[in-house]
C-alpha cells in the first residue's frame, strides 16, 4: 500500500491522522427524505455465501512466498490470481505495466567515532576501535519459520537516494512539517547531518522531503517502542507489536501526481514516452529504516542539546536529544537500482444484465514488502473471495444490473502505481460510466469496523452494512455496534495513501473504504508480515475476514444493482455547507478579510434540487430502461462536476476540488483544498478566487440536478415495471 495509507486505522502511520477526519453521523443521513429507490436483495444473497476456508485458502494461495513488485514472486502471484480468476469463469486480463521500479543493491549503517559503550561487542572485536556495525535486516525467528525465507530482503526505503554519507545526528521526532520548524526555531542546525526521526504521524515520504529541504544528508528512520513496540504489549512472537528488530520499509516517493514518475498522465505502457530520471524529483539523501535496538545504539551515545519538549522523548530507555554532540558520527551507505521493471494489474470481470456499459470497480493491491499477510492480503483475500461469490451467482443465473471489476493492483507499494496507470489508461470510461469504486487494502485486521466513503455513498452504504454480522460479538450485527454510538456510525474522508486516490482525485469517481482493525499488534511492512504473524494476532478463524466479505457483498450488490446510481447529493450539501464555515473561521483566524461571496447560496441551490431530486426518484422505482439509461448517465455527468479541468495549482494530475490528499501529511484528507491552501498561504485573493470557483462548480451540480428533474416529469407518463 502505497501507505496507506491512508486512512486506515490499522495501518501504523495512520493512526495519528484518524483523529482529524471529519465524520457525518450516519443517522443524521437517514433522516434525509424520501427515500431513493434500492434493492439490496443481490448483496444480502452474495454475504450469506462467504466462506472462512475459503479465505484461509486464499490466503494460503496469496501469501506463501514474498512478492515485491517486479520480481519474479510478483510474477508468479499473478500467474496465480490470472489461473483463480479464470477458474471462476470470470472474463479475466492482465493489464502489464512498464514502471520506474527500484530494488536494493546494498546498505551499511556505522557508529564511528564516538566513545564505545561496554555492551558494544562489536566495538571491542570489530577490526577498527569504535567502529559499530548496526543490523538492517529483522532477527529469523524459530517460532515463524517464513522469517528466515530467503527472498526476504534487509529493510529499505524505495526511492531513496544512494550515496555513502558520514555526518554527526540530530533528532527530529517524527519528522513532521512542525517539527522540522520547531528545530530551526531551536537554532538546531540540520545542514550537513543525518537526521534520525521516528515513523509515525506522516507519510514516510514527507520525513524525507523535509530532511532533504532542511539541508540534511541522510535520514534514518525508526519504530518508536512507545508507538508500536513493547510500550503496546507483548511483542513479536510473544505478542503482537514490533520487536527490537522489526523494520518498516515502504517508499519514500513524493510528487505532484501518482502512479509511475516517469509517466505522468499517461499510461505506463511499454512504448510509453518517459521523462528522464534526472528530470524527476525523486529523493537525492540516502534513506535507511532501522529497527528500536539499533535506533537506541546511536540516540544512547547522543549527548548534546537536550529535549525542549517531552512529548519529543520516545519509548527506549535512553534520554533522547536533539543533537549528538561533534564526537558522534554516523556512517550511512545506501545504494538502489531504479529500472523500469515489469509488473500488471489483474482484472476479472462479469458484465451487466441490464446497465452493462455502467459499472463499479473493487479493488485492493497483491503487491507486498515480504510475505504481506496483512498489508495487503489482509483485503486481497476479500476482493477473492467477493468475486468468488459474484461468480457462482451468475452461475445460477443472478447477474446484477452494472458491471463488476475486480481489480487486484500491482506496485501500490512504490506510489500506487498500478491502480493509476489503469486509471489514466481508461480515463473517458471511467469519467462516462464508473459508478463508484470500493477499496480494501488490508480490510480485515480486528473486529473494530470502520469505513471511509465519498459523501454522496454515505447513506447507500450505510443501509447496505447495517444488517453484516459483527465479528467477536454472538448474535450481533454492525447496527448493535458500528451504529451503536448517540449519533449512529460514523465515516471517514478518503485522503491518501491508497488505490482509492486515482478514481477520486483524478477522475471524480466516489469512493468507499472497509475495513476492520484492533488486532493488538503491528508487523506493517516487515519481514514479520507473515502467515504466523496473522493467525496468531489477528486470528486463525478468519472472523474477522468473513466480516468484511459480507460488508463487502452487500456494498457491491447495493452499487452494481440498484435502480439508479446511489448518490445522496442532500449530504453533500450539508458537508459542503459545514466544510465552507470551517475553512471561513480558519481564514479569519489568519487575518484574512474574505467571505464566502456566492458559494453559500450556490450550496443552497444544491440541497433545494437535491431534494427535489430525491422525491423524483423515489417516485419512479421502476423506470422504462431508456429513462434508467439517461438518469444514470446525468448522475455520473453530475458527480463528475468537482473536476477541474487545469487541476489544483501547482499539483494538475489532482483535478477534485472537493477532496484531496493533504500535501504536508499525504494520508489525511485535504478538504475543499483550494481554499484549504489559500488559508496556509494566506493569501485573500487566492481565497476569494477559491470561492469563486466553488461556487461556480456547485452552481454547475445544481443546473444538473434541475434537468435531471425536468426530464423525469416529462417522462412521468411513460414510467412503468422494467
Amino acid at each position: 500500500m502505497a501507505d496507506q495509507r491512508r486512512m486506515d486505522r490499522f495501518h501504523p502511520d495512520l493512526l495519528t491522522s484518524l483523529k482529524v477526519v471529519l465524520v457525518i453521523p450516519v443517522l443524521l443521513l437517514f433522516a434525509t427524505k424520501p427515500e431513493i429507490p434500492s434493492d439490496t436483495r443481490y448483496g444480502a444473497e452474495l454475504a450469506e455465501g462467504a466462506d472462512a476456508e475459503r479465505l484461509r485458502e486464499w490466503h494460503d494461495m496469496l501469501g506463501s512466498e514474498p512478492h515485491v513488485a517486479g520480481t519474479p514472486g510478483d510474477h508468479r502471484a499473478i500467474a496465480r490470481m490470472k489461473s483463480a480468476f479464470e477458474s471462476m469463469g470470470l472474463q479475466t486480463d492482465v493489464n502489464w505495466f512498464h514502471a520506474l521500479l527500484p530494488s536494493p543493491r546494498k546498505a551499511q549503517l556505522e557508529i564511528i567515532g564516538s566513545r564505545p559503550l561496554s555492551r558494544d561487542v562489536e566495538a571491542l572485536d570489530g577490526p577498527r576501535q569504535a567502529v559499530v556495525p548496526l543490523p538492517l535486516k529483522e532477527k529469523n525467528l524459530l517460532e515463524d519459520p517464513a522469517s528466515a525465507h530467503p527472498g526476504l530482503t534487509y529493510g529499505w526505503n524505495a526511492f531513496s537516494g544512494s550515496g555513502d554519507v558520514t555526518a554527526e545526528v540530530v533528532y527530529a521526532n517524527y519528522g513532521t512539517l512542525d517539527d522540522f520548524r520547531r528545530l530551526e526555531e531551536l537554532g538546531v542546525d540540520v545542514k550537513g547531518k543525518i537526521v534520525i526521526a521516528r515513523y509515525g504521524r506522516n507519510y514516510r515520504g514527507y520525513k524525507v522531503k523535509y530532511a532533504q529541504e532542511a539541508g540534511a544528508v541522510g535520514l534514518l528512520m525508526f519504530l518508536d517502542p512507545a508507538d508500536y513496540g513493547y510500550e503496546r504489549g507483548e511483542t513479536w512472537p510473544s505478542g503482537g507489536w514490533a520487536n527490537e528488530s522489526c523494520i518498516q520499509r515502504g517508499s519514500v516517493l513524493v510528487l505532484p501526481y501518482k502512479g509511475d514518475p516517469l509517466t505522468p498522465f499517461v499510461e505506463a505502457t511499454e512504448n510509453a514516452e518517459r521523462l528522464a530520471v534526472d528530470d524527476v524529483n525523486l529523493p537525492r539523501i540516502p534513506v535507511q529504516p532501522i529497527g528500536y535496538a539499533a535506533a537506541n545504539r546511536i540516540i544512547a551515545r547522543m549527548d548534546g542539546r537536550p529535549l525542549e519538549d517531552e512529548s519529543w522523548q520516545g519509548g527506549l530507555p535512553v534520554d533522547y536529544r536533539l543533537e549528538g554532540g561533534a564526537e558522534l558520527k554516523v556512517r550511512l551507505a545506501v545504494e538502489q537500482d531504479r529500472r523500469i521493471r515489469r509488473s500488471a494489474n489483474v482484472l476479472a470481470s462479469i458484465q451487466g444484465e441490464s446497465l452493462p456499459d455502467e459499472f463499479i470497480v473493487v479493488g485492493c493491491h497483491h503487491d507486498a514488502w515480504g510475505f504481506g499477510a496483512a498489508d495487503p492480503l489482509a483485503g486481497t483475500i476479500v476482493l477473492m473471495e467477493t468475486a468468488r461469490l459474484v461468480a457462482e451467482a451468475a452461475s445460477r443465473g443472478e447477474r446484477p444490473a452494472r458491471t463488476i471489476i475486480f481489480a487486484a493492483w500491482g506496485a501500490e507499494e512504490f506510489g500506487i502505481i498500478g491502480s493509476t496507470e489503469w486509471v489514466e489508461g481508461n480515463r473517458e470510461r471511467l469519467l462516462h460510466d464508473c459508478v463508484a469504486y470500493l477499496n480494501l487494502d488490508m480490510a480485515a485486521m480486528g473486529d473494530n469496523f470502520s469505513a471511509s466513503a465519498s459523501p454522496v455513498l454515505r447513506k447507500a452504504v450505510a443501509e447496505a452494512l447495517l444488517p453484516v454480522a459483527q465479528s467477536g460479538v454472538e448474535d450481533a450485527t454492525l447496527a448493535q455496534t458500528w451504529a451503536a454510538g448517540e449519533n449512529g456510525p460514523t465515516f471517514g474522508d478518503l485522503g491518501g495513501g491508497s488505490d482509492h486516490v486515482g478514481f477520486v482525485c483524478h477522475v471524480g469517481v466516489p469512493a468507499i473504504r472497509l475495513g476492520a482493525g484492533g488486532a493488538p499488534g503491528v508487523a506493517y511492512h516487515s519481514n514479520y508480515d507473515t502467515l504466523d504473524w496473522y493467525r496468531s494476532i489477528v486470528g486463525d478463524d478468519y472472523d474477522s475476514a468473513l466480516m468484511v466479505t459480507r460488508a463487502a457483498s452487500r456494498v457491491v450488490g447495493m452499487l452494481a444493482d440498484s435502480v439508479y446510481p446511489p448518490y445522496d447529493w442532500n449530504a453533500v450539501a450539508k458537508q459542503l455547507s459545514e466544510l465552507a464555515e470551517q475553512r471561513l473561521k480558519e481564514a479569519h483566524e489568519v487575518g484574512l478579510k474574505v467571505d464566502l461571496a456566492g458559494f453559500t447560496q450556490a450550496i443552497g441551490r444544491l440541497d433545494s434540487a437535491a431534494g427535489d431530486l430525491a422525491q423524483r426518484l423515489a417516485d419512479h422505482p421502476s423506470p422504462q430502461p431508456a429513462l434508467r439509461r439517461q438518469a444514470g448517465s446525468l448522475l455520473l455527468a453530475a458527480e463528475r462536476s468537482w473536476l477541474l479541468d487545469s487541476g489544483l495549482p501547482d499539483r494538475p494530475w489532482y483535478r477534485n476540488t472537493y477532496v484531496s490528499d493533504d500535501p504536508t501529511s499525504g494520508y489525511s484528507a485535504s478538504l475543499l483544498p483550494l481554499l484549504q491552501s489559500a488559508v496556509r498561504a494566506q493569501a485573500e485573493s487566492e481565497f476569494s478566487l477559491a470561492v469563486s470557483i466553488m461556487a461556480l462548480r456547485t452552481d454547475d451540480l445544481a443546473d444538473q440536478l434541475e434537468g435531471l428533474v425536468r426530464i423525469i416529469d416529462r417522462n412521468k407518463s411513460a414510467s412503468s415495471p422494467l
